[in-house]
């Protein structure tokens, strides 16, 4: 859980350049594919359900590689969820894995500390798969925007 802010309040604009910033680093080095969905509400009680039902609008499961990933939260009612496509899910770690990235992302975020939360999580994210989905000249760099998905 974290503190309950508006979206103007959670990342504001400096902070959204720095994060699809480190989300475009993160990216050089590796044929993966990180991205950041944010919106007030959870329709769903447990956000992994929301942050899967996302990732299937965004199409982030068409990655030639299947190592997408989503960071999905939902600041006003202080939830996150990370889920990862099946190719890096398993190659990480499994759930392992998954749990220490969201506990650091968590710690961050108790601590008001947003936009470090989130590059922090996106580097821990960026570093699975780079180890796992190094750069590959065969597979178009990029397949999915940087930018930060605002829902409503």
């Amino acid at each position: 859980m974290f503190p309950l802010l508006p979206k103007k309040q959670f990342l504001d604009k400096d902070a959204q350049l720095k994060v699809v910033a480190c989300i475009a680093e993160a990216e050089n080095r590796t044929t993966g594919e990180i991205r950041v969905f944010m919106e007030p509400h959870c329709k769903f009680v447990d956000p992994l359900d929301r942050a899967k039902e996302i990732f299937k609008e965004l199409a982030m499961e068409k990655t030639v590689a299947r190592n997408a990933v989503i960071i999905y939260i939902a600041f006003a009612d202080r939830q996150f969820a990370l889920f990862g496509d099946a190719a890096i899910y398993e190659k990480a770690g499994g759930p392992e894995f998954w749990k220490q990235a969201a506990a650091t992302l968590s710690l961050h975020m108790r601590q008001h500390e947003y936009t470090e939360g989130l590059c922090n999580c996106i580097r821990v994210l960026g570093d699975a798969l780079a180890t796992h989905f190094p750069p590959d000249p065969s597979i178009q760099k990029n397949e999915l925007p940087d930018e930060i998905v605002f829902g409503k």
